[in-house]
């Protein structure tokens, strides 16, 4: 290269000397010189035309101008430039229309917005789920097609680390699984996944075990009556008896205690209970639940300590609270041993409330824990047998979490013990009623 710009210097003096000199010929040597200057300029000016229309008009002929000089190998290397620039580009305009071929071949809905939601691009599935339109909705706000408040939050709150479930606002009978991933400034890439018969055969699944707890509790009521009576009359009953209406007896109680957890369950569930939410004493519930849980330790004499920091006021629906609470706590006592400590603390800081219930007992595999809060899960079912458990208290807990905007932590190993804690937003967090800081 710096050979060649050597030579074309060398020429152009060469050029320009010779003008020099046939301007000294005529004695004019000035004169000379510029002409030769002017017609090395409007050479330069005729090239750089060439070359401007050349790069500036797409129906040109691909190939380069033809010159000499310094021209001539500038436009060859434009030349080299440009085709390298078409195969680059036909290289990826064929991988972008694969990509996007095969994403059309998905039944999958796929969606790309930038960060404020201007839909970019989306595939044929998302049409068909959707109903988004080519011709009208490009560059539209993704928000304004879908208007639905909760994926309005869901698009702004910018924690897509659980999937949301809406009807589509095109087809309401089909239910949609939307997952969000953020890419370059925020941009957004949405799959909207057709569950429409995950989501029936969930509800049918729930109107089952709905019904049939309710059709079970008559019929249970009029055995467990019947089985009362008999046990309080056991002394008249012949001695082989007694033992055979004892057993039914505990067995019916158990069963009660399954369809009321079914039925609590159920109603949480399908939103039949309603959530009234009221500022509720976590301190004086916790220590209601204690002092009943001492009850139910009889004999084993667990060790109780309660912690309960100064604010202790909580927006929520009092019942299911106290059922969620109650429910772990008893299950550290079903599962501490005799003697063993049995740790309830809550506390808030900057990010909540904050319940933790902490026990002395034989722990849990970390391999059981991501699935306790499955209805009838069981990491141990010799343990539920032992204690009377019906397996769907840990799912009553994450369901009243989940309706108080809040989440279950679990940490436990074998022969350490378990703690379960139950944290609360901010927006929980309640003031003491004005009524009671009166009093």
């Amino acid at each position: 290269m710096q050979h060649n710009w050597s030579k074309y210097l060398r020429w152009i003096i060469t050029f320009l000397v010779g003008c020099t000199l046939i301007g000294l010929f005529f004695g004019y040597p000035v004169y000379g010189l510029t002409v030769g200057l002017l017609i090395y300029l409007v050479w330069t000016l005729a090239q750089a035309k060439r070359a401007y229309l050349w790069l500036n008009n797409p129906s040109a002929n691909d190939e380069a101008p033809q010159s000499v000089g310094l021209w001539g190998d500038l436009f060859d290397a434009l030349h080299r430039l440009h085709q390298n620039h078409l195969k680059v580009r036909d290289r990826l305009m064929a991988r972008i229309n694969r990509v996007q071929e095969s994403t059309n071949a998905m039944h999958d809905g796929v969606i790309m917005t930038d960060s404020s939601g201007a839909m970019e691009w989306w595939n044929g599935s998302a049409e068909r789920l959707l109903g988004f339109r080519q011709s009208t909705d490009q560059g539209q706000f993704i928000q304004n097609l879908i208007r639905s408040p909760m994926f309005k939050a869901y698009f702004d709150a910018r924690d897509y680390r659980e999937p949301l479930e809406i009807n589509s606002p095109a087809k309401p009978h089909i239910r949609l699984q939307m997952q969000f991933s953020l890419f370059g400034e925020n941009d957004r890439l949405i799959v909207a996944k057709d569950v429409t018969r995950l989501y029936q055969l969930e509800q049918m699944r729930r109107d089952f075990v709905g019904n049939v707890s309710h059709e079970m509790r008559t019929p249970l009521t009029v055995i467990s009556g019947y089985l009362e009576t008999l046990v309080d009359h056991a002394s008249e009953l012949p001695p082989k008896w007694r033992r055979a209406i004892n057993t039914m007896s505990q067995q019916s109680s158990r069963m009660e205690a399954l369809i009321t957890d079914l039925i609590l369950l159920s109603k949480i569930e399908t939103g039949e209970q309603t959530l009234n939410d009221s500022i509720t004493d976590v301190n004086n519930m916790l220590r209601q639940i204690c002092h009943d849980a001492e009850a139910l330790s009889g004999d084993q004499r667990h060790d109780f300590q309660v912690s309960i920091g100064e604010r202790h006021w909580l927006k929520g629906d009092e019942g299911q609270l106290r059922s969620a609470f109650s429910n772990l706590i008893f299950n550290a006592v079903k599962y501490t041993p005799a003697g063993g400590t049995i740790s309830v603390n809550w506390h808030t800081d900057r990010d909540g409330g904050h319940l933790s219930v902490r026990d002395t007992g034989i722990g849990i595999d970390p391999v059981h824990i991501p699935r306790l809060t499955e209805r009838f899960y069981r990491a141990d079912p010799s343990r539920h047998q032992e204690t009377g458990g019906t397996g769907l208290g840990l799912a009553i807990v994450k369901h009243v979490l989940i309706n108080h905007d809040s989440k279950l932590d679990i940490k436990s190993h074998i022969g350490e013990g378990s703690e379960f804690i139950c944290h609360f937003p901010r927006e929980r967090l309640a003031e003491k009623p004005a009524q009671q800081q009166v009093g």
